[in-house]
């Protein structure tokens, strides 16, 4: 990409990761295309200024810089910029296919593009999509105006017309844990299945965190087990986490229990816990997000566990049923919040209040 200033002139050279110093007769020094990403984060005037400096840039200084716009590159989560980054290709290919500038684009036709995505993406989908746009305007130095009245608008009434209730996750409390538990048996796959759908539940985990556990992260007592979560969704900066999963009483429903039975069986001393099978039961590499979902259809399939059509099945219903189970039967806000690692309260209160819906319900008062 050329970006000029009065007269020095310079190049962003794309997989460029050092500065360069510009000598007399000499080309233009390149700048790493990583900076200039970096830099693009201020208003056009300031990124100008910023860059103009980073031209001059040279042996470690211009390394450091480089170095730290690749941190900042890291600031989203990897599914995040993956999700991203599909959005930003179909909004591109849209634009594309109707003959108009997609980057900068104009308000309107943000507006249109969602106006066309209508009948088909929800609440959420619409949402991703518009800030997978609003992403990658900042990222290349564009003003963007959260609130612009042309697209707000459209939203609004994209929602008051084809809106429809969000289907939340279907809370898996032990209940249905119990029922999918019966699904696997003592093979290879079972005992995986069985470990990571009880540590799922009891940990309260996302499926991002369960396959990120290495068996160095784990640490076994009589009293139970204390698994580190070195990254979550919620920690991207990766202070990390440690809970706590105390032995079960029914040794049939334990999860440390079924891990350890897991890790005997599998003999795994380090690296990834939860790996995938192979057909014949050899253990391959760490499993994916996109494989606990598919271990859950595939044991609520054979459990013929069916979740209300106003809900979907989906692992984060292991997460919501945790904090369901939990607070039907007592438990604290600043209990639910350490253990799950959730940061704002209203998010937590609202697990509570669908938990409690019935139970709290003022018409347990009437005379009927």
């Amino acid at each position: 990409m050329e970006i000029v200033r009065n007269r020095g002139a310079f190049r962003a050279s794309a997989g460029e990761e050092r500065g360069v110093t510009e000598r007399p007769g000499s080309s233009p020094p390149a700048v790493p295309s990583a900076v200039v990403r970096l830099a693009a984060g201020a208003v056009p005037a300031e990124a100008l200024a910023v860059l103009a400096v980073l031209a001059v840039l040279a042996g470690p200084v211009g390394e450091a810089v480089a170095r730290a716009a690749g941190y900042a590159g890291r600031a989203l989560s990897e599914n995040t910029r993956r999700a991203y980054a599909s959005d930003w290709r179909a909004f591109c290919g849209w634009c594309e296919a109707g003959g108009v500038v997609a980057l900068p684009a104009a308000p309107v036709v943000i507006a249109g593009h969602l106006a066309s995505l209508a009948a088909t993406l929800g609440r959420s989908g619409l949402r991703r999509r518009l800030a997978a746009i609003a992403h990658h305007h900042r990222q290349a130095g564009h003003l963007w105006e959260t609130r612009q009245p042309a697209i707000s608008a459209t939203m609004r009434g994209i929602l008051a017309t084809h809106g429809k209730p969000a289907r939340p996750a279907a809370a898996l409390t032990s209940a249905e844990v119990k029922r999918l538990l019966a699904s696997c048996g003592t093979d290879v796959a079972g005992l995986r299945d069985r470990a990571l759908l009880l540590v799922g539940f009891a940990g309260a985990l996302r499926r991002s965190e369960l396959v990120g556990i290495d068996r160095e992260h784990l640490r076994f007592t009589s009293e139970g087990m204390t698994v580190l979560i070195p990254r979550s969704k919620r920690d991207q900066e990766g202070e990390g986490a440690s809970i706590g999963v105390p032995r079960g009483l029914n040794p049939l429903s334990c999860p440390v229990r079924a891990v350890e039975a897991w890790l005997k069986r599998s003999r795994i001393e380090w690296g990834p816990v939860f790996r995938r099978v192979s057909a014949g039961g050899s253990l391959e590499d760490r499993l994916t997000p996109q494989g606990v979902w598919r271990i859950l259809r595939r044991r609520a399939e054979m459990a013929n566990l069916v979740v209300d059509e106003r809900e979907r099945l989906s692992p984060h219903g292991l997460q919501a049923g945790f904090i369901t189970e939990a607070y039907l039967k007592g438990a604290l806000d600043e209990q639910v919040m350490h253990h799950t690692r959730q940061k704002s309260i209203a998010t937590t209160q609202g697990y509570r209040r669908r938990a409690k819906i019935t139970l709290d319900s003022p018409a347990r008062l009437l005379d009927l």
